[in-house]
């Protein structure tokens, strides 16, 4: 198992760097009003320490959760014909969110499944993954206008993808932490149907061993921004942070076509990655 991320300290800030964190978040296309209402202020590297567990709950279905779903820090793990635990693909999701839905306070354990399934904008606040199944979480809505909001929690041990970005819209990740890994996130490279996907990632805290931070099809109009991204026990910098493929809707595998910022559809430079 994987060292965990500690918690790190709150400094007082200056006014003048209030603003500054506001003016960069409205550049990636936050409003203010959805900044406070989410506490997406707060200084960055406050990410919170893994929790602990209070208590089990099999699942051998799939919960279906419209409006709020409060999981109090609960384990959740799969039983069952949930209870496989392989990467293969097709498999059940631990819970299925509905458009709008909000699922929070949420330990998955394993086995795992395919994590989370949103079906249209949603948020998933405060939840953890100790062991990664399939994916542990997959956004499929199809709309444009569709949110798809991470904010806080963390994963670990996931051997390839950690969020399948299927749909359309745009995903939301902050103040996360991940460690032992293959992708932190990936746009559908062969989805039998595409959309142009923006990614936004801030505030984040990784640990190695893994791949790739985001995976973007750059054909489809696809965007990545990154910003305050912490990158610990890559002396090489073997991490990618962002890198380019050529997707395609026919299930092929999809080609390679560079990595790191281009500044149009890989948004950052290199003082937005720090290696500690």
């Amino acid at each position: 198992m994987s060292s965990e991320t500690q918690p790190r300290a709150r400094h007082r800030r200056r006014p003048t760097r209030r603003r500054a964190v506001v003016g960069g978040f409205a550049a990636l296309g936050l409003t203010g009003a959805a900044l406070v209402g989410s506490g997406m202020l707060a200084p960055a590297g406050a990410a919170s320490a893994w929790p602990e567990a209070k208590g089990g709950k099999p699942v051998t279905k799939t919960i279906e959760v419209s409006g709020t779903y409060d999981g109090k820090l609960q384990r959740f793990y799969g039983s069952g014909a949930l209870g496989d635990g392989g990467q293969g693909e097709g498999q059940s999701p631990m819970f299925t969110l509905k458009d709008g839905a909000v699922l929070k306070n949420v330990v998955i354990g394993s086995p795992a499944a395919d994590g989370v399934h949103c079906l249209g904008s949603c948020t998933l606040q405060n939840v953890w993954w100790e062991d990664v199944g399939e994916d542990a979480a997959s956004f499929k809505g199809k709309s444009a206008s569709a949110v798809y909001t991470v904010y806080g929690g963390g994963a670990r041990k996931a051997s390839d993808k950690v969020f399948q970005f299927n749909g359309a819209g745009k995903l939301v990740i902050t103040k996360f932490q991940l460690s032992d890994f293959g992708k932190l996130v990936r746009s559908c490279g062969n989805c039998s149907t595409q959309y142009k996907r923006t990614i936004i990632v801030n505030d984040v805290d990784v640990t190695v061993p893994g791949k790739q931070l985001v995976g973007v099809n750059a054909n489809y109009g696809d965007t990545a921004s990154l910003r305050n991204v912490r990158i610990h026990g890559d002396g090489k910098r073997k991490v990618q942070p962002c890198v380019r493929y050529e997707g395609n809707n026919k299930g092929k595998e999809p080609r390679t076509l560079g990595s790191g910022p281009d500044g149009t559809h890989c948004r950052y430079a290199a003082s937005d990655i720090t290696y500690r």
